[in-house]
């Protein structure tokens, strides 16, 4: 069944996918853009390393309303972790630190949440009920995140099917990681608490494209909203990757859609070598039943050897232990990823579990150079009886470390035997995953006693449905079908100046490129000076397009009006007085006098220089083409007298 071999994944065609039985969905966590956090008072969307104090926490697993320990949590309680939380006294306040109940949910994030469910076809839920979720990773300083669905069962198109929407709920954000090595973690507390939803699609991708495509799908979609935030981590995807004979692993947490093809397709070729790996360990006679290890302290083997990491734990007084796999031999070496083998996956849990994070932190006998000498490797395979069929892998450090990793490499070992692990990958930079933790089962979830439900009334409904902007896909289509240009089309389908536009072509009689240009290619200019354009006052545009059609303002003074009405507000008043084309001449014969006057290495340019200069006494106040044609004139007269 596992013959197939992956291609490279330039080679990869959408039939190898179907041979493996890829299968994707994604969890898109997207910052709403409100005013203060979801649970307090405190602002949301500040950001900033600078910090008041610092808190020390341990965490510790409780268990689940049916009296069981999530498997996440009993994985984080064995790191023994110290949580080290750096706290900004202008963006935290008690309720973070667990210290005081909680407020009533931001009532303009719900709002939000529950339009976005609409967007996305969910069945909203007629009352939203918060709950608590575990996490032990320390991300979050009491334990545990409240968080709560919004709306269920729904879907969006794609090419020529549907997307099923599995639902979406709304959520604290958690800490930003600082550092994390050894036992310390340690995180910035500033984004912490901010509000976020959670939109869970079905499995429905079945290729690594179609996950990118559905990822900025989705994004596109939720920002035509205008109530969500942009920029480094505001949107944030968890990758559901499978195949045949696989389970479900997560990759948390991408930062970049376009990340997401070469990471599903890494982690598909992953579980399939696993399976693979299964087989011929199956081959070999080793199964869940019949693997067999051992291991023992090689501290005294090893004190005086040459392979500087371990020889600089020696002079540490710490100390090492090797583990005998029995039958693997060369199968640590068998490939996983692009360009990473099985041994990685258990450095991985080494790393991550024992903390032993200086790489590297194990070596073993299917690649013995530049390790270990072969005496050593000798004494070590005699000390534990080893065969030629089996494998070493060795570790080292502090006592209570080396014994966690031990287990851990056994652990890991013994479970290809028996398939896939559910697992918490993290994305790394070569478009490989890392294992970063079990994946959490229902056992962390339970109900926040602290908060009452929220009735979702028709009135709230009907409120936001009168307020939702039409859909992206529905945008793309009106805007390719009215030649809108080309590099505005997306821009504008995602943007919230949308309605605005579709009310100065369909209403107020603009020209589609006109209208693309003043409300598309003039902010995009702004933001390219450094103006922050995401302040515009939508009544301003609208006012300042108005201005345009009672022919108070010409297209050209567009970009000098919307620049104002971003530095110092827009007013009628502020308009500049309109020009007649007589009134040219003075200015004309003022500039021509002054470009006279430069230093000029070629006469011919001066009456170009002398239509810039009177355009900028003039722009806005007089069209362009007619500012042009009176200064063609004028030098045209000079010429002829």
């Amino acid at each position: 069944m596992y013959d197939f071999e992956f291609k490279p994944f330039e080679d990869m065609t959408p039939e190898d996918y179907a041979t493996v039985g890829f299968m994707s969905g994604l969890e898109v966590h997207q910052q709403l853009l409100t005013k203060s956090k979801l649970f307090c008072r405190c602002p949301a969307g500040r950001y900033s390393r600078e910090y008041h104090a610092e808190i020390l926490r341990h965490m510790r697993p409780t268990l689940s309303e049916l009296g069981e320990y999530d498997g996440t949590a009993l994985m984080e309680f064995k790191t023994q972790k110290n949580i080290i939380y750096r706290v900004n006294k202008e963006t935290v306040c008690t309720y973070e630190m667990d210290d005081t109940p909680p407020f009533m949910m931001d009532d303009e994030a719900l709002d939000i949440a529950l339009e976005i469910s609409m967007l996305s076809d969910l069945t909203l839920v007629d009352e939203v009920h918060i709950a608590r979720k575990q996490y032990l990773d320390g991300s979050i300083p009491t334990g545990f995140q409240r968080t709560a669905i919004c709306g269920i069962h729904g879907g969006v198109p794609y090419r020529d099917r549907r997307i099923s929407m599995i639902q979406l709920g709304i959520e604290e954000d958690s800490c930003r990681e600082i550092s994390d090595i050894g036992h310390f973690r340690i995180y910035n507390t500033d984004r912490l608490g901010m509000p976020l939803i959670e939109l869970v699609t079905g499995p429905d991708m079945r290729t690594p494209q179609e996950v990118e495509e559905v990822g900025q799908l989705l994004r596109k979609m939720m920002r035509t909203t205008g109530r969500v935030r942009r920029g480094i981590g505001a949107t944030r995807a968890d990758t559901n990757v499978s195949v045949t004979g696989g389970t479900r692993i997560e990759i948390k947490g991408v930062p970049k859609v376009g990340m997401m093809p070469l990471l599903t397709y890494n982690e598909a070729q992953r579980q399939w070598n696993l399976l693979r790996l299964r087989e011929e360990l199956k081959r070999r006679g080793i199964t869940e039943e019949t693997f067999t290890t051992a291991d023992a302290d090689v501290t005294r083997i090893l004190k005086r050897t040459r392979f500087t990491p371990i020889a600089d734990a020696m002079k540490e007084g710490k100390v090492a232990a090797a583990v005998k796999l029995d039958g693997w031999s060369n199968l640590l070496v068998w490939q996983t990823q692009d360009n990473t083998v099985f041994s990685r996956e258990i450095s991985d849990r080494v790393r991550v579990i024992a903390c032993l994070t200086v790489l590297p932190n194990i070596i073993h006998s299917d690649s013995m150079s530049e390790t270990l000498s072969g005496a050593e490797w000798k004494e070590i395979k005699t000390a534990l009886n080893c065969t030629t069929d089996d494998t070493l892998v060795i570790v080292w450090g502090d006592t209570q470390d080396v014994e966690t990793a031990v287990k851990e490499i056994i652990i890991r070992a013994r479970e290809v035997t028996i398939g896939i692990p559910s697992e918490t990958r993290q994305a790394l930079r070569d478009g490989t995953t890392g294992f970063e933790r079990i994946l959490p089962g229902p056992q962390r979830m339970y109900p926040d006693t602290d908060l009452p439900p929220i009735r979702v009334t028709p009135e709230r409904i009907e409120r936001l449905r009168a307020r939702m902007p039409s859909q992206y896909w529905d945008r793309l289509r009106r805007y390719n079908e009215w030649n809108v240009p080309s590099d505005a089309v997306e821009g504008l389908a995602i943007s919230p100046l949308s309605p605005l536009f579709d009310e100065a072509v369909t209403d107020m009689g603009f020209d589609v490129t006109d209208a693309a240009v003043m409300l598309w290619r003039y902010p995009r200019r702004l933001r390219r000076e450094g103006i922050p354009t995401e302040t515009l006052n939508i009544e301003d545009l609208r006012r300042i397009l108005i201005a345009v059609k009672e022919d108070k303002l010409t297209k050209d003074g567009v970009l000098y009006a919307i620049r104002r009405s971003v530095t110092r507000g827009f007013e009628d008043s502020a308009l500049p007085p309109r020009l007649e084309r007589k009134d040219l001449a003075s200015f004309i014969e003022k500039a021509k006098q002054q470009v006279r006057y430069s230093k000029l290495h070629d006469k011919k340019n001066i009456p170009n220089l002398t239509l810039d200069r009177v355009m900028d006494e003039v722009r806005g106040r007089i069209p362009g083409a007619h500012v042009a044609e009176e200064v063609e004139a004028y030098f045209a007269k000079e010429v002829t007298a």
